[in-house]
């Protein structure tokens, strides 16, 4: 993608360990092993996660993992990296194939497509992950479940069709909600 300085890319060879941990292999521990003995996970949108290395070991390793569908997809849009932090900007494709308490509390399985854009703000303290920021629309995946009214203003599945085709309509929810 860009060009890294070294100690850039360092943290981004631990942050892509950490997710090939979560989503290839499926391992808590070989996840939390990338994480300082005080790490943080926020899933903004929803307010799960955990603080502490044993606390999030229990939600990788009972909630997290456990509960992934299993063709998740993370499509990379871009990536910024710095001296303690890396930010990716990715689109999340997968099947609402199982129950995801950390993704849509209370909410059973619907089988529907999803394209959720996501963001992570990943920071680094001693070359380790002390904290993840995560954050995505959650009307966006709401309307796409069938649990959120369509004629809101909200895209769902639309959203990503600007990120991923710049020349795709721009402002149709202005145009849909415009006064005679």
């Amino acid at each position: 993608m860009d060009n890294f300085s070294p100690a850039e890319q360092a943290l981004i060879e631990v942050w892509e360990t950490h997710t090939a941990a979560e989503f290839a292999h499926k391992d808590a521990d070989e996840a939390i092993a990338t994480m300082t003995d005080n790490p943080v996970l926020v899933h903004v949108p929803v307010g799960t996660g955990a603080s502490g290395k044993e606390p999030l070991r229990r939600f990788y390793r009972d909630v997290f993992i456990p509960n992934m569908p299993p063709d998740v997809e993370l499509e990379l849009l871009s990536r910024t990296a710095g001296e303690k932090r890396v930010i990716d900007e990715f689109i999340m494709h997968m099947t609402h194939s199982v129950r995801m308490d950390w993704f849509v509390p209370g909410v059973e399985a619907t089988g529907r497509r999803l394209a959720v854009p996501t963001v992570g703000i990943i920071a680094f303290e001693g070359g380790k992950i002390s904290s993840e920021h995560i954050y995505w629309d959650q009307a966006t995946v709401l309307i796409q479940l069938g649990l959120l009214d369509e004629s809101l203003p909200a895209l769902g599945a639309k959203q990503v069709d600007r990120l991923l085709n710049r020349d795709a309509p721009a402002n149709e929810l202005i145009v849909k909600f415009a006064k005679p």
